[in-house]
């Protein structure tokens, strides 16, 4: 390294894990959720998206669900489709009838089997019940690694007697706490949603401390470089979404190194 020079990424995110203190987080290590699967390296919500996610090391997949037709659940971000210069929704399709490159759910765990966590927007009315189906039908083994997020804590609500196990997280923004954070916490805990998912600019190591104080997981989206992720991860939080996986498993690698392989590090500085 020539004198005075910046250490490459990999040497400051070890650095910098080493002198900097974390806050502890619910889940150890935190998910790294892939942001509609490996988007910067393969079509954003496709199958080959989220397999090369997981190559990379992703321990969570993300992705939008909407319904088709005929009842089925499938990925894609804005549900749209294009047929010529048309643009109909994906409700007005069979399954079979949508583009390739738009996959059902079951498909997903027929091509990605199911060691991962899936993170999911619901963007259909009612589509929460039938999600859960395909899983428990498709992939049983996942369903307490199952993340519904929605907007409403009502829609959330309704999820709960569907199945105990599910994880629940209200997707909103700080400066909706209408009552505050404290009282949208303790709103979360008493009605049985498992986790808040906000934008990482909301967050603080106090909010997230605030949060963890009611049980309640504290996920952050839209963290794309290293400089947002390090903060993010070290304030606590249990889960980051990401486009670029490469980069936020290493930042989670830095932060979640065992004590044997920090010890190992500092031998070798």
């Amino acid at each position: 390294m020539v004198p005075g020079a910046a250490p490459p990424p990999s040497e400051r995110l070890t650095q910098s894990a080493i002198v900097q203190q974390r806050l502890p987080s619910l889940l150890d290590p935190p998910i790294g959720f892939a942001h509609r699967g490996a988007r910067d390296r393969a079509p954003e919500n496709t199958i080959e998206a989220f397999q090369r996610a997981l190559q990379l090391g992703a321990t969570g997949l993300e992705s939008d669900a909407w319904l088709t037709a005929d009842g089925q659940v499938v990925l894609d971000h804005d549900g749209i489709v294009r047929v010529g210069r048309r643009r109909r929704p994906i409700n007005e399709f069979r399954a079979a009838d949508l583009p390739e490159h738009i996959p059902t759910l079951r498909r997903l765990f027929e091509e990605c089997g199911s060691s991962f966590h899936l993170s999911l927007d619901l963007k259909h009315p009612a589509i929460g019940t039938a999600v859960i189906d395909v899983v428990e039908s498709a992939a049983g083994d996942l369903l307490d690694r199952l993340w519904l997020c929605a907007a409403t804590i009502d829609e959330l609500v309704a999820l709960r007697p569907v199945s105990p196990v599910v994880r629940l997280v209200h997707s909103t923004r700080s400066s909706r706490f209408g009552a505050g954070p404290e009282r949208e916490a303790a709103l979360l805990a008493e009605v049985g949603i498992d986790a808040v998912n906000l934008h990482h600019t909301d967050w603080s190591g106090g909010l997230v401390a605030m949060f963890h104080r009611f049980e309640r997981v504290a996920l952050g989206w839209d963290l794309q470089y290293d400089h947002v992720l390090q903060p993010a991860v070290r304030m606590g939080l249990d889960g980051v979404y990401s486009d670029h996986v490469d980069l936020m498993m290493a930042v989670l690698a830095a932060e979640y190194v065992s004590p044997a392989d920090l010890d190992h590090r500092r031998r070798l500085r």
